[in-house]
């Protein structure tokens, strides 16, 4: 008897509680097959983790030019082990980190930016097929497609910057 009133008391706290959400809390099974992908596009070599050099790359083909020492300092930010590379796990703990950075906002739209090559406000099929092979990954049009499908909520076929965000899982502007 004691114990319902407790948990009714402690549902009542977790309600009236608005301390810093844990964004880990809200990540699918979906989410990290999606994080493996993207671990996938930085991990050239398929060895399982990845190295500045490989960072390097990635964002060079973004349109990024950082020096070796800001490549590094990059990798020992995000590597908890100390190997000097960033393996999956530590990989995943900086998404994690990231969506609950106050300035994700600019990051998401600066990858947005990126991505929206013409500037139109909207990522299309072909623009996203472009970044993918300038990532040295030659997507058919079907994968593509499944990856406007999945983002693209109002179904104009185009991904705009709200479902950009969304489909990251930041939020987009309701932060």
């Amino acid at each position: 008897m004691g114990g319902s009133a407790s948990k009714a008391e402690d549902d009542d706290k977790e309600e009236k509680e608005e301390g810093p959400v844990n964004p880990a809390d809200n990540i699918t099974e979906e989410q990290i097959a999606e994080f493996k992908d993207a671990f996938a596009l930085f991990d050239n070599d398929n060895s399982g983790t990845i190295t500045a050099d490989e960072l390097g790359d990635v964002m060079r083909s973004l349109g990024q030019n950082p020096t070796e020492e800001d490549l590094k300092k990059m990798v020992d930010d995000i590597d908890q082990d100390g190997d000097g590379t960033i393996d999956f796990p530590e990989f995943l703990t900086m998404l994690i980190r990231s969506m609950s950075d106050t300035d994700s906002h600019e990051e998401v739209m600066e990858a947005f930016r990126v991505l929206d090559e013409d500037g139109n406000g909207y990522i299309s099929s072909d623009e996203l097929r472009t970044i993918m092979n300038n990532l040295g990954e030659k997507l058919t049009d079907q994968e593509i497609d499944e990856i406007i499908q999945e983002a693209d909520i109002d179904g104009d076929g185009q991904i705009d910057y709200e479902e950009f965000s969304l489909w990251l899982g930041t939020g987009g502007m309701r932060a």
